[in-house]
């Protein structure tokens, strides 16, 4: 690898070890195999701009490989799992269940990039251009969340659907992330999100007596 890769490679530990605040350009110059502080600069203007390139690099290949597992836990497909566990022959919320489950699994598995990416919603506060790919990675997860639930093509889901059932589960998604980064022993399982839900609706779709 050149310089350039070298440093993405050593941010990216750096990310993953130390998280964004306590990142030093020394920190990544030496995770990065000794390439000079100076190549930052040269190569990408500053350390704030090599985390971001650092972290949204790791964001897609993350996120690909986690829509990769939602997605067979869609309406459509199954994995290739048992019935219980949201294989083909499993009803939708047995499949809806399973994939809870992968998504906390990543939570542990994936720790060090959660967090890393929770930090970058406060860094984009001094970055546009890191909050202009925060937002678009937000869209697209909104409409790929819902199509993940109707069991659809992304392309067939309209804008109300992706703002109303996409931007819904993502803020449970998020909700639930940030309960299990905190305190993993008390945050809820795949099992009693369901619950929950199934209780939430019941509430939502009460419209008392005196409702219409």
């Amino acid at each position: 690898m050149g310089n350039r890769e070298d440093l993405l490679a050593g941010a990216r530990r750096c990310l993953e070890e130390k998280g964004w605040a306590r990142t030093t350009v020394r920190d990544i110059s030496a995770a990065s195999g000794g390439v000079s502080m100076a190549a930052i600069g040269y190569h990408f203007g500053s350390r704030e701009a090599l985390l971001n390139a650092a972290l949204i690099e790791a964001i897609d290949e993350w996120g690909t490989r986690l829509g990769r597992t939602l997605a067979s836990f869609g309406k459509s497909g199954g994995s290739d799992e048992d019935s219980a566990a949201g294989g083909a022959g499993s009803t939708p919320a047995e499949r809806y269940e399973a994939m809870w489950a992968a998504i906390i699994e990543s939570f542990s598995t994936d720790r060090t990039l959660w967090l890393a990416t929770l930090e970058a919603l406060i860094q984009a506060e001094h970055s546009a251009d890191l909050r202009r790919y925060l937002a678009g990675g937000q869209a697209q997860g909104r409409r790929g969340l819902a199509a993940i639930l109707r069991g659809t093509p992304e392309d067939e889901v309209d804008d109300a659907t992706a703002r109303t059932l996409g931007a819904a589960h993502m803020a449970l998604f998020t909700g639930v992330l940030t309960q299990w980064l905190t305190d993993p022993d008390q945050a809820p399982g795949a099992a009693e999100i369901v619950s929950g839900l199934r209780e939430l609706t019941g509430i939502v779709n009460d419209t008392g007596a005196g409702g219409s």
